[in-house]
């Protein structure tokens, strides 16, 4: 095989031991796997060891995001295609051979967004379905922006893996809880403000911003067959909304003020 056809999977960790073993089990087979590592202070590099994984280290410095990490990280792989996984994501038998043979085709595009499926109280949530993630790329023409939460920038043609084919999803772990999704919205909203500065909302923004994400998870995309773990995952949804729309209010005014 030549190295045109050949995958590099990219993993940034930072104390990522629950759940690292059951990943890299899943990518066993893969031409690479590259553990970019944010100076763990649990298991995280005992477990990549074991698992022969090539090891890279990124400072942690000052950054609260992943970004700059990702970056680093997919042009440190050996080969040009890299499939980047969260230390919380499963990649399936069957999404590793349609990369091995979407890669081999001459119409192959230079990146595919994949979808993943999440759970929440256990359960698969529709609401979250497809969540398209572009994680497939050639290196060569990729670039990840240093901002949160942000899709890299691959120069040339990107396609999505059809939703129908669940599959090919990623499976991902993490299976948060009600805690943990509180606590992810303050550092998520917090994390939020300077993309979304210039933003200017009224007091109506509260009411329809809100409502608007919990119609789309409850009803367009039929969360309301997720049982009670649905209506809570959409209520969370709205939460979210309603707290960056507040955020966004407050430091508006603190600037005025000042």
């Amino acid at each position: 095989m030549n190295d045109e056809n050949r995958i590099s999977v990219v993993i940034n960790t930072r104390n990522a031991e629950q759940h690292l073993q059951q990943v890299l089990e899943a990518v066993k087979g893969f031409d690479e796997v590259l553990v970019c590592d944010m100076e763990s202070e649990d298991a995280t590099l005992d477990i990549a060891r074991r698992n022969g994984c090539r090891i890279v280290t990124f400072e942690r410095k000052n950054y609260n995001i992943v970004e700059p990490a990702r970056e680093y990280a997919i042009h440190e792989a050996c080969y040009d295609w890299v499939l980047v996984v969260d230390a919380d994501e499963i990649v399936t038998p069957e999404l590793k051979a349609y990369l091995y043979q979407r890669i081999q085709e001459t119409d192959c595009p230079d990146g595919l967004y994949i979808p993943r499926k999440n759970y929440f109280m256990g359960r698969f949530m529709r609401c979250h379905y497809p969540d398209h993630i572009l994680r497939f790329f050639r290196q060569s023409k990729t670039h990840w922006p240093a901002i949160i939460h942000c899709t890299p920038e691959v120069n040339g043609r990107v396609e999505k893996i059809p939703a129908k084919h669940k599959e090919l999803a990623f499976v991902h772990l993490a299976n948060d809880s009600v805690e943990n999704i509180v606590s992810k919205t303050n550092q998520y909203t917090r994390n939020e403000l300077d993309r979304k500065q210039h933003k200017n909302y009224g007091t109506m923004a509260f009411l329809w911003r809100p409502f608007l994400r919990f119609f789309k998870a409850y009803i367009l995309k039929m969360g309301f067959l997720d049982g009670v773990p649905g209506l809570i995952r959409a209520g969370m949804d709205a939460f979210y909304q309603f707290v960056l729309v507040a955020k966004i209010i407050e430091k508006n005014k603190r600037m005025n003020i000042e």
